[in-house]
């Protein structure tokens, strides 16, 4: 059979972070929501999205297709059933479609012929961007107990201080001297080649994924991913970090998501609590104004490619876009959009010409390419987002 994800109603709801990516390349828990899927359902998947990300995501469509709603996260209830599913049948959660059977030939206007079979266990599903993070201790704890079934960790050092043993699971080629691991709330999972340097205080449900390195004498509180080849210090709280990020010195990060190619400078900090304890809003791209959240504790979402000079300050709830550059003194607004350079004194467009000369140099450190298919991506969106540039 041929799995496909596709973004769904959701996609707006996500920004800035699906600018750039499909709904399945989300990270939430230790793996993206495409690995997951694919991790359990055992064959690679595609994607339907936008039309302008479709060179780097293609949809590869067969004779008999499962078309899954990317927002859901799999379960292993879910996937059973969902490879029961026969022609013109969905599967629908809570009056949402989360996958249905098609073939070539068949065009889906509506679900009105199709068998509607209720999924009736619990499901979490990432509707908003604010749901990455407050859904992150539950998807780290699907992700661990999916990882580890069955495996063995590697050994904890022995001067590395572990409270909660069974409940942590280390890869190898992982390095974690003189280190303070405490899963006494949740499982701690380290990646692959990861390192946690001497003094860190690591608490979970927390997850390091390959290659990434907790510098020395950092504070991490739980519900916090940080996903691959990235390098974190200073205090972070209730945050995923998607990978090839770097907030490297100290600072506070709290109820916050940050996506690729992204840059904290030292001493910046989210504010993650307003001052009269009210409700936290955040710009919705959908409304084009503030929509509530729910929560009272809400910081930071950064799309990938952005940047913030040394002791910069974000207010309660702030969204910036993709590309932007923010450094100076004040607090910025609530909401920077896309390829904004400047701060609280003012912006200016953040040209194309330098957004690829930062872009293939970042990546270069990492030793990617920063190839044509980005160039398209990172183009499109500097022509999508210039109704928010009124500088």
């Amino acid at each position: 059979m041929n799995y496909i994800l596709f973004d769904g109603s959701v996609r707006n709801a996500l920004l800035p972070f699906t600018y750039t990516r499909p709904v399945a390349d989300i990270r939430v828990g230790i793996l993206t929501i495409r690995e997951k899927w694919e991790r359990r359902i055992g064959v690679t998947t595609t994607t339907l999205t936008e039309e302008y990300l479709e060179e780097k995501f293609p949809m590869v469509e067969m004779e008999q297709n499962i078309m899954i709603n990317a927002s859901f996260l799999p379960t292993d209830q879910l996937v059973e059933e969902l490879k029961e599913l026969k022609e013109n049948q969905a599967l629908i959660y809570k009056e949402d479609i989360v996958a249905f059977f098609t073939t070539d030939t068949q065009e889906v206007e509506s679900f009105d012929d199709f068998e509607q079979l209720e999924f009736d266990s619990e499901l979490l599903q990432i509707k908003n961007t604010w749901d990455i993070f407050s859904l992150n201790s539950k998807a780290i704890q699907q992700d661990f107990d999916f990882i580890t079934q069955g495996r063995k960790s590697a050994d904890i050092p022995e001067k590395t201080v572990a409270f909660n043993k069974e409940n942590i699971f280390i890869e190898d080629g992982a390095k974690l001297p003189l280190c303070s691991l405490n899963a006494t709330n949740g499982p701690i999972y380290i990646g692959e080649n990861a390192e946690i340097m001497e003094g860190a205080m690591i608490r979970g449900p927390f997850a390091l994924c390959e290659n990434s390195i907790i510098k020395m004498g950092t504070k991490i509180y739980g519900g916090t991913t940080i996903g691959p080849h990235s390098k974190i210090g200073g205090e972070v709280n209730n945050s995923v970090i998607f990978g090839n990020s770097n907030k490297g010195h100290e600072g506070y990060l709290g109820n916050a998501v940050l996506g690729e190619w992204c840059n904290i400078g030292a001493d910046t900090n989210n504010s993650n609590l307003k001052n009269d304890y009210a409700e936290v809003k955040l710009w919705s791209y959908e409304t084009q104004r503030f929509a509530k959240t729910g929560l009272q504790f809400c910081g930071l979402m950064m799309g990938d490619h952005s940047k913030c000079g040394i002791n910069t300050m974000f207010n309660t709830g702030t969204v910036i876009g993709v590309s932007a550059n923010i450094f100076g003194t004040g607090f910025p607004r609530n909401f920077v959009p896309s390829y904004s350079w400047g701060g609280a004194s003012g912006y200016t467009t953040y040209q194309m010409n330098k957004v690829k000369e930062v872009a293939a140099a970042v990546m270069l450190r990492k030793g990617l390419d920063f190839d044509e298919q980005e160039v398209k991506i990172l183009e499109h969106i500097f022509e999508e987002t210039k109704q928010y540039r009124n500088f």
